[in-house]
């Protein structure tokens, strides 16, 4: 086995990413390891690069399923490039608008009802009399409504 395979301990010490979400990241075929005869994993190199853009994207709040096709989508199942990452990007766009209005209607109403039809607020008597946001649907439909 080459010796510059990392650890599961040291990609995780050199990702900042958790042993176990490594674990979990492999189990989903985002990230590769191989195994020595002890069955312990080893990571190339390269992975850290992948583990950082995993990272990246869930952090823009790009469902991993997603991330995952965008990582199969690599010739080779490469690791991404710039050019990678410039056309990868381009392709979430859409859903990341969408989280932007989303957070921009939450820090823009966060001091007031958030329009979940709960009636648990003194103020949300008032504001959804008779919990009529009930017809519109679950959770926060003031605040999720496009």
């Amino acid at each position: 086995m080459p010796a510059d395979l990392l650890t599961i301990g040291e990609l995780s010490a050199r990702s900042g990413v958790a042993p176990s979400a490594l674990r979990f990241y492999e189990k989903l075929g985002l990230i590769r390891a191989t195994r020595t005869g002890g069955n312990q994993r080893r990571y190339e190199r390269t992975e850290l690069r992948r583990v950082a853009f995993i990272r990246i994207s869930a952090q823009l709040g790009i469902p991993l399923e997603a991330i995952k096709e965008a990582l199969a989508s690599l010739p080779a199942n490469r690791t991404p490039t710039r050019a990678d990452w410039a056309r990868l990007s381009e392709g979430w766009r859409g859903h990341l608008d969408h989280q932007i209005a989303l957070l921009e209607r939450l820090r823009d109403t966060l001091t007031g009802c958030i329009g979940c039809g709960c009636l648990s607020l003194k103020s949300c008597s008032l504001a959804n009399t008779d919990d009529r946001l009930a017809t519109k649907g679950p959770g926060p439909v003031i605040l999720t409504r496009s």
